[in-house]
């Protein structure tokens, strides 16, 4: 029998995405959620794609190692159990590969080393990631573990574009450099985007924006990053919904030396008191959008900031890119809020784009035009599907 699944797991600091998919023909078998591991409330719902049937279980999960465990069972109890023969290999999210890891790496000792040598630039992210790893490998230590990295797509952007304008000696020694985050959606978006314009990758420029809580753009020509928003962290660039985006970074230094803040209390204020919820109280684009509605001018104006940046964004990879064939909208925000879609091209009918109203306000799971006919400038929805794209590459790698 050929082993043809792909069990896709995603290690936060306190959850565990996972999906189980065929890759003969992409179907998705089961997928859950563990959360709040380390507390007597956790919670582990799993769905059996198959049957449509989901259950949950409540209770103390106290490690990763407990809360893969239990997908384990959930998995086993469907028929779908880590010890199957058709079980290929195990994909891992990892956030942060720095320069080293351009491709979906096999893991191994020295992998697993680099992965966390890096900790220092994903403080938040890189532990996690190792720790789903290690407890995989304890579980099925005979089976192909892959690293698939976040920022393993924008390792293809020029120097000039990757480097920040400080010292290089002191850059390169602390590897201070822009890396790029959300890879995977990008890679998979701006792939989907050219499928949906019926043609080949490596002939057309995409704007993508993967507008979720946290957001970012790329500029992807002929199938590959040649700029991206976010930076050495996924601080940089767009508003999002708890981090600033691009700011003077003398704020940080103003901050510490008239505000007396602590480099700590910076850190939470920029990564989780800005963006959204720092302007107006909430990082929900649906509240906000009910609140403008209502007469709501805090909320309004967050709105407005956010629509900002991210139209100067649209503009300077048009301007990177010289050419652009689309446009694509992904991920939470993009592919729901028509308003955020519709906001942010406006006015930029010089460049070629535009929005059909009707076909913007339509919802749906496939990507889709929102443009109008024969616009210059394809605009698109392109639901995102993260999980597939570390699956398709993990299976590509093991199958070789």
């Amino acid at each position: 029998m050929t082993a043809t699944r792909v069990l896709v797991l995603n290690s936060g600091s306190s959850s565990v995405k996972y999906q189980l998919l065929d890759m003969r023909d992409s179907d998705r078998l089961a997928m859950g959620l563990v959360e709040r591991i380390g507390e007597e409330t956790s919670r582990l719902k799993h769905t059996h794609a198959g049957s449509g049937d989901s259950r949950e279980r409540t209770g103390p999960i106290p490690d990763h190692e407990a809360a893969l465990k239990a997908v384990a069972e959930e998995l086993a109890a469907d028929g779908l159990g880590l010890d199957s023969p058709e079980l290929a290999a195990i994909g891992h999210r990892v956030v942060h590969g720095g320069q080293s890891f351009t491709q979906p790496t096999v893991v191994d000792d020295t992998v697993l080393a680099e992965i966390e040598r890096l900790i220092p630039v994903a403080p938040l992210h890189n532990p996690a990631n190792l720790t789903g790893i290690r407890t995989a490998q304890a579980l099925r230590p005979d089976l192909p573990q892959v690293a698939v990295f976040d920022t393993a797509f924008h390792t293809t952007m020029p120097e000039s574009a990757a480097r920040y304008a400080i010292d290089v000696e002191t850059a390169d020694a602390h590897r201070i450099r822009r890396y790029g985050f959300h890879g995977t959606s990008h890679a998979y978006v701006s792939r989907a985007t050219a499928e949906l314009l019926g043609r080949d990758p490596s002939e057309v420029n995409v704007i993508v924006l993967h507008l979720g809580n946290g957001a970012s753009a790329s500029a992807v020509e002929g199938g590959r990053c040649v700029d991206t928003s976010m930076g050495l962290t996924p601080l940089e660039g767009l508003v999002m919904g708890t981090r600033s985006g691009d700011m003077d970074p003398a704020v940080i230094f103003h901050l510490m030396r008239v505000g007396g803040m602590s480099t700590d209390e910076i850190d939470t204020l920029l990564n989780k008191k800005s963006g959204l919820i720092g302007l107006c109280g909430d990082n929900d684009m649906r509240e906000i959008r009910r609140r403008i509605d209502e007469g709501d001018e805090r909320a309004k104006l967050a709105f407005d900031i956010y629509i900002h940046r991210l139209k100067k964004y649209i503009g300077a990879y048009y301007a990177v890119l010289g050419r652009v064939d689309a446009v694509a909208f992904t991920a939470g925000v993009g592919e729901n809020a028509a308003p955020v879609r519709e906001a942010a091209v406006a006015g930029l009918e010089g460049l070629g784009l535009a929005v059909d109203g009707e076909r913007n306000a339509v919802r749906g799971d496939e990507p889709r035009l929102i443009s109008p006919a024969g616009a210059r400038v394809a605009v698109a929805v392109v639901p995102t599907d993260e999980e597939l794209e570390i699956a398709a590459q993990t299976y590509a790698l093991v199958d070789k």
